[in-house]
């Protein structure tokens, strides 16, 4: 629904970068037995699938994957366990990742965004329920008969249930004129998406809107008289502990060895290193996975009524309450793994990925950020530290029985094949048949029939290849987690 690494077949093939690595970068020295739970989920990462006794260690699925760098926190019984980091901030500058290296949080920001807005709500200068123009001096949101005559409300924004345009931003390179924020709503140059507009009557049902999350951007800034990443540090990162995070962009002087780069899927860096985004509640945020590891801990604690640095117990229920569908609650989702709960945002900014988990009853949680567009390894991550700390019911893998196919079949499903706009190429080689779309971008293929096949990289996605009358092979079918799709074989 609004995971970011669980996309479509084919725009998830092209998350991928070329990586160097230097494995494990943390200054601190942990217990035997943390060691040892850290050693373990090095070895053996949590894939969508279990095939027999194979393992997958985080080295090997980083360079499969081509993933450049890593930065874990874990959180157990309400407090950091162990932080650590894997690979490169800058494979360039051979800059390693530290549990101190920045990364763009990508919608991770909405999260504490809602943190801000439920502030201002505790003290009575918003009301969840009231007509967002209300508060809105600096620029008004223009009703159309497409929002029925009903209003949208701050929950409404924060609870993707506004019915309103724009799912994400895509930044700005350096260099670039940065539009104002009203410029953006508008959809006006020099901003690079479409006005944020309503889709239909707000309170109808959950549409993901990045652009909603913008307008209570506003929202803070026209009530507080401040900029917004002033506020926010004052009022919510800091008052937290999150004293390495912050808002403003573009970053600060002095924080650029700080910063890790963010790499594209053909092995590049972003130009500039990183792209801006002037729209910080939606995708503003630089950050730590013991600094987000802080923000979850102090909700736990809040959840329990044992701590109220920013929002008191209520206000932190309130915000953890799914408003009309049954995950989206006010800046955070709420999923359910077995009779646990926990409370779980995303993120994804121009080569830069990022996940975090906290459970909403007994003080587990985890933060993994990457430099890389290929989101599939935090998913395998969170699933093998689950399991290493026993998380019951979060990691439940699908069994596949592989099974050898002779090479005269092989040799048949070998060609070119067409999905949508892009060329996919299946060759035979030495491991075995794979999908390749570049010279440096494979993906092997594992058989469970002469004909079905499953990849690791595609969570959850089982493919099969198709023949006509006359057994001629003529494309595979796609089946990823109830998309369907259709690779149609090349003359």
């Amino acid at each position: 629904m609004y995971k970011v690494f669980f996309t479509p077949f084919f725009l998830f093939l092209f998350f991928c970068i070329q990586t160097s690595f230097l494995f494990g970068q943390n200054n601190t020295t942990y217990s035997k037995e943390v060691q040892a739970k850290i050693k373990k989920f090095e070895k053996n990462l949590g894939l969508w699938v279990q095939i027999g006794n194979q393992q997958f260690t985080l080295a090997d699925r980083m360079k499969t994957n081509h993933v450049n760098g890593v930065s874990i926190a874990l959180i157990k019984d309400y407090k950091i366990e162990w932080a650590k980091g894997y690979g490169w901030a800058d494979s360039a500058e051979q800059r390693p990742i530290t549990i101190n290296t920045l990364f763009q949080a990508g919608s991770i920001s909405k999260s504490l965004n809602g943190v801000g807005i439920l502030k201002l709500v505790q003290e009575g200068k918003l009301n969840l329920d009231s007509d967002i123009n209300i508060y809105l001096k600096s620029w008004k949101f223009p009703y159309d008969s497409l929002s029925k005559g009903k209003k949208i409300t701050i929950a409404n924004l924060l609870s993707h249930t506004a019915g309103l345009t724009v799912h994400g931003f895509d930044g700005y390179e350096k260099g670039d004129t940065i539009p104002a924020l009203t410029q953006i709503l508008n959809g006006e140059k020099p901003a690079n998406n479409k006005a944020i507009r309503s889709m239909y009557e707000p309170s109808l049902r959950y549409e993901y809107s990045g652009g909603g999350t913008t307008i209570s951007q506003l929202i803070l800034q026209d009530v507080t008289g401040q900029p917004y990443d002033a506020y926010m540090w004052n009022n919510i990162l800091n008052p937290m502990g999150m004293s390495n995070s912050f808002y403003t962009q573009p970053p600060p002087a002095g924080k650029e060895n700080l910063l890790a780069t963010g790499y594209y899927n053909d092995g590049k860096e972003v130009k500039g290193k990183y792209h801006i985004y002037p729209e910080q509640a939606a995708a503003g945020l630089w950050t730590t996975p013991t600094d987000l590891a802080k923000y979850i801990i102090e909700t736990q604690l809040s959840l329990q009524g044992r701590s109220n640095k920013v929002l008191s117990p209520e206000t932190t229920r309130l915000r953890l309450t799914p408003y009309i569908d049954s995950a989206a609650a006010l800046g955070v989702f709420i999923i359910k793994k077995g009779n646990e709960k926990y409370f779980n945002h995303d993120g994804w900014d121009e080569g830069f990925v990022g996940a975090y988990y906290g459970s909403m009853e007994n003080g587990n949680g985890v933060v993994v950020m990457a430099n890389t567009d290929n989101g599939s390894l935090l998913s395998e991550i969170v699933n093998s530290l689950a399991s290493v700390y026993h998380w019951k019911d979060f990691y439940t893998p699908k069994i596949k029985n592989v099974v050898t196919v002779n090479n005269e079949i092989l040799r048949s499903y070998v060609g070119n094949y067409k999905l949508h706009r892009d060329t996919l190429k299946v060759t035979l080689e030495k491991e075995g048949l794979v999908i390749r779309l570049n010279s440096k971008t494979k993906y092997k293929i594992y058989f469970t029939s002469d004909t079905e096949f499953f990849m690791l990289e595609m969570a959850g996605s089982e493919q099969r290849f198709t023949k006509d009358k006359s057994d001629r092979i003529i494309g595979f079918e796609i089946n990823d987690n109830g998309y369907k799709m259709q690779a149609v074989k090349m003359e």
